[in-house]
């Protein structure tokens, strides 16, 4: 028995991200433009760092629709499984460009701490605040679950993890900004820098690792595959479950196939149906295949599981 891929759900929850995409690439453009005029009027690096930051994730976020509007086209005879996992390679681009950042942020530090400047402070705490308001509006719109109690796409996820960094870092300016007007202390800047990308590291790793999981169709964290095969043991009629698969298409749907070997004389449409049932309401697996057998045939297939 297959079920077919439903790809109604997706696709509304696809177009519920893309919506709050747009919302967000227009007020983080706008506050790009803020952030570079005001470090040219303040002769602050930070700010300017910053706003080549928010460059960065004005490239995601653009990315990020890019990914969700090529993950809701419609399957092919070529590609079955439609474009699905666009959207976890572009989160995992999105993931390993952080990384890239982080790596230019920390030695843009290094280098201001061995050569600090001078910077108006007060310039720099004002462009902050209005900053830490943009991004924790964005963090807002990319967090909340709008998609009918489904889990956020990872496209929208890595977004997220984005404007995290964002917030953390419009906050560190405004700190280093505050060091710098009230004690004089000019490499409060590249202090700060270092541990933002520290704290940027530690956001997107969940992310990277979760987006190399499914491109090796790992078992979801959430899933334990022994009470899975337990519960299918359970139903009345079931004597054995074998090459039992469980994998994400994506972030918001997972699929299964497994071998089941029933008894002689049990009904073979009930095991199958308490079977669907099971896995449907319990583990919310909608895509399945599987497989009643009236006999053994372990022995006959490549890979024992």
């Amino acid at each position: 028995m297959r079920s077919p891929i439903d790809n109604r759900e997706p696709r509304a929850a696809a177009d519920s991200d893309r919506r709050r995409l747009l919302v967000v690439l227009g007020v983080t453009s706008a506050y790009f433009v803020t952030e570079l005029v005001g470090g040219y009027l303040t002769g602050s690096l930070a700010l300017l760092s910053d706003a080549v930051h928010m460059l960065t994730d004005i490239a995601a976020l653009c990315l990020g629709l890019l990914t969700l509007w090529i993950s809701t086209r419609p399957a092919s005879s070529a590609k079955t499984y439609g474009y699905l996992r666009a959207e976890i390679l572009g989160a995992l681009l999105n993931g390993l460009f952080l990384w890239l950042l982080v790596v230019f942020i920390w030695i843009e530090a290094a280098g201001r701490l061995r050569n600090p400047r001078p910077v108006s402070g007060l310039g720099v705490m004002a462009v902050a605040i209005v900053g830490i308001g943009v991004n924790a509006f964005s963090a807002w719109m990319t967090s909340t679950d709008a998609s009918g109690g489904q889990r956020r796409g990872m496209a929208i996820r890595a977004v997220f993890v984005h404007v995290i960094s964002d917030l953390i870092g419009s906050v560190g300016v405004l700190a280093s900004g505050a060091l710098n007007y009230f004690t004089g202390w000019t490499q409060a800047d590249p202090a700060v820098s270092i541990l933002i990308g520290c704290l940027v590291l530690y956001g997107s790793w969940g992310l990277v690792r979760e987006g190399v999981d499914i491109l090796m169709e790992s078992v979801p964290s959430h899933i334990d595959l022994d009470e899975m095969r337990n519960d299918l043991l359970a139903v009345s009629g079931t004597e054995e479950v074998h090459d039992l698969h469980v994998w994400c298409l994506t972030t918001r749907q997972i699929a299964l196939s497994a071998h089941a070997v029933v008894a002689a004389d049990a009904d073979r449409d009930r095991v199958l149906a308490e079977m669907c049932h099971l896995l449907q309401t319990k583990f919310n697996i909608h895509h399945l295949t599987l497989q009643l057998e009236r006999d053994n045939r372990r022995e006959h297939e490549p890979e024992h599981f």
